[in-house]
């Protein structure tokens, strides 16, 4: 099971989310679902670096992909920001919708 968490702040802003564990809906290698959903996140940390410019924190390895962006992200950046987040939150939720036994998302506010 993939495991998704989403914390938005009181303004609905996607401040950090995180991803953990396989999908086991295939074998290591053919799994579409783990595929699909490391695109998705991966591609979205990408877009806050090189586009947004956000500088966020983030950590991958095996199974695990942690992103943060930093409390001083400047108003520009935190726009484009947030766009790339929130399409990849609905890029997510519709991988999950149609592998539904394979994919936890959890989306919940934080201070």
């Amino acid at each position: 099971m993939i495991d998704i968490i989403i914390e938005r702040d009181s303004k609905a802003f996607i401040r950090r989310f995180t991803v953990k564990g396989h999908a086991g809906y295939d074998e290591a290698g053919k799994d579409i679902v783990c595929a699909a959903v490391s695109a998705v996140a991966q591609t979205a940390v990408l877009g806050l670096i090189e586009v947004a410019h956000a500088r966020p924190l983030y950590k991958q390895k095996d199974g695990f992909l942690s992103c943060e962006l930093p409390d001083d992200i400047a108003e520009e950046s935190r726009v484009a920001a947030g766009a790339i987040l929130d399409t990849m939150a609905a890029g997510l939720k519709s991988i999950g919708y149609d592998y539904k036994d394979f994919i936890s998302i959890i989306e919940r506010e934080v201070e």
